[in-house]
């Protein structure tokens, strides 16, 4: 497994564009994994995007890994511009277009305060933060909290990072109407941009970065960066993580349908704020959104992706699955597909995935997020100790990425990441948890394929496990099957990648049509959540027709 380090180096903003200019001329483009330290608020600006022209309609979710010309990536190297691709897409169609930096960005960084002041084409305005500086001696990482609602702020400030309050209705206010938006980017920008509330904030979360850059680093860090926020500040630090491309840590908290959830999921998930109804409560969403509230099919992305433009970068996904208004099944599918993007980028462990929690009040800190808080801040943004790189997912909200895409995962042959065919995130530590602590010893082979289970995660009552098919024949397999024996008492609660059945504890699992088929030294995953006890299966064998 590859370790990525995302340390970012700060620039004047001279000196930066010069050295950009000359590195669009003379160099390669990096592979993604070295993309995150570019230092960039957006590294694809050279990338060449075709207009799209009108997208086919489909329920499943669009394949991230597939260009606008119909060509599928197959390197690293390739992901910055495919990334280019769907943010243009997303900003077209989802959130309305971001600027680029403006023509002055100024301010100041105290203790206590952030001041931000921009110009551009001779529009001015200018907004602030608060800064809650943690114990000991700085400079410190800063992590940007969003409107200051369920933002876990005593581990964010006990684990070494500094809080920066940002009230992001300084710069887009809710309760206006679409042609008369304001705040300080609609004062730039002006009151009937296309632009939603969400990209808008997002734009404020980049000029507070911009200042923390220009200042003498001696309070706050320039180059380690968070952002979280809950519910509609859940969905704004989503879509800041997303678009800019400094931020270390994204954290989005229960952010619900126009923030992480699957559009095309929400729109058939009960109970889940329908699409009509995120795009009219507040003007978050951009204006184009209007013509994809009844039929989000026609949507040319999904949030998958937006899950995916985060990648490689550290990405917490916290969402609460008593609301059924928040969509935290379309959350999981988000996360899911997002997640074989970070998998192919050799970085799954960078993402992590929690809404197997007990309390259901919305935007509540809650003790089963403050261990992989503690430790996504810890690596992402002090640089020690390792990401927790798990999918804990409530079992009552737990989508099935196998039902909502027909894509495969590329292997990217220029670093060696992702596997062919990989199904849901086996993301954390393989010796995490009981079930088989990860040794592919606990697989068995018959013929041409071999199976290996690992333990995701596990928890009193259950756990989560992979099962990855191995190709070990001359040839391609054309099916396989894949028949385990459960613990006394287990039963299969959610299956995906996969069409199983059960007699007793023995269970046997086949191939799906889009994944039945392995290439020579590929391999397939399934995943599946078992409740009962953690106890691993045993009697795991692979054979093919």
């Amino acid at each position: 497994m590859r370790v990525h380090r995302y340390r970012r180096r700060a620039w004047s903003a001279v000196a930066f564009a010069a050295v950009l200019s000359a590195a669009a001329a003379l160099a390669p483009h990096p592979g993604a994994a070295a993309q995150a330290d570019s230092g960039v608020e957006f590294d694809g600006a050279d990338c060449p995007v075709p207009d799209p022209g009108s997208t086919a309609a489909t329920p499943l979710l669009p394949d991230p890994f597939t260009k606008l010309d119909g060509t599928r990536i197959s390197a690293e190297s390739e992901w910055r511009c495919r990334r280019a691709e769907i943010k243009e897409l997303a900003e077209s169609s989802v959130y309305g277009h971001k600027p680029a930096r403006p023509d002055s960005v100024t301010g100041s960084v105290s203790g206590s305060e952030i001041t931000v002041n921009v110009t551009h084409q001779g529009r001015s305005a200018g907004f602030s933060a608060s800064v809650d500086l943690p114990s000991g001696s700085g400079p410190f990482p800063a992590v940007v909290v969003l409107g200051g609602l369920g933002a876990d702020t005593q581990t964010i400030k006990s684990s070494g990072a500094a809080v920066v309050e940002f009230d992001p209705y300084q710069v887009g206010e809710e309760g206006t109407g679409r042609d008369g938006k304001q705040g300080a980017f609609y004062s730039i920008y002006g009151s009937s941009s296309e632009t939603g509330l969400l990209m808008a904030w997002s734009w404020g979360v980049s000029r507070i970065i911009d200042v923390i850059e220009q200042s003498d680093g001696s309070v706050l860090q320039a180059d380690s960066t968070g952002v979280t926020g809950c519910s509609r500040f859940g969905k704004g630090a989503f879509v800041s993580g997303a678009f800019d491309q400094r931020i270390d840590l994204t954290m989005p908290v229960e952010s619900g349908t126009a923030g992480v959830p699957a559009f095309r999921s929400v729109a058939q998930e009960d109970g889940a704020q329908p699409l009509s109804s995120a795009y009219s409560e507040q003007p978050w969403l951009g204006d184009a959104f209007s013509a994809y509230t009844q039929n989000p099919d026609r949507l040319p992305v999904d949030t998958h992706e937006i899950v995916a433009m985060v990648a490689p970068r550290g990405l917490f996904i916290m969402e609460n699955p008593h609301v059924d208004w928040l969509g935290a099944t379309s959350g999981s599918v988000a996360a899911l597909g997002g997640a074989e993007v970070y998998k192919a980028l050799g970085a799954e462990e960078n993402i992590s995935y929690s809404s197997d929690v007990q309390d259901g009040t919305h935007c509540a800190s809650r003790s089963e997020w403050q261990a992989p808080l503690r430790q996504s801040i810890e690596k992402f943004l002090l640089g020690t100790g390792s990401a927790p790189g798990e999918f804990r997912i409530a079992p009552s909200e737990s989508g099935d990425l196998s039902q909502w895409r027909s894509w495969q995962t590329p292997t990217l042959d220029d670093s060696g990441g992702g596997d062919p065919g990989d199904g849901d995130p086996g993301d954390g530590d393989p010796g995490d948890g009981d079930p088989g602590d990860g040794d592919p010893g606990d697989g068995g082979a018959e013929g041409a394929c071999t199976a290996d289970f690992r333990a995701v995660n596990s928890w009193s009552g259950g756990y989560q496990g992979e099962v990855t098919v191995n190709n070990t024949a001359s040839g391609a397999l054309d099916g396989w099957s894949v028949a385990m024996t459960l613990a006394s008492g287990q039963s299969i609660s959610n299956l995906w990648n996969g069409e199983y059945t059960s007699t007793g504890g023995s269970v046997t699992v086949s191939g799906t049509g889009w994944n039945g088929t392995v290439p020579v030294g590929g391999s397939a995953t399934f995943g599946f959540v078992a409740s009962g006890s953690s106890a691993a299966p045993t009697d795991i064998t692979c054979t093919t027709p």
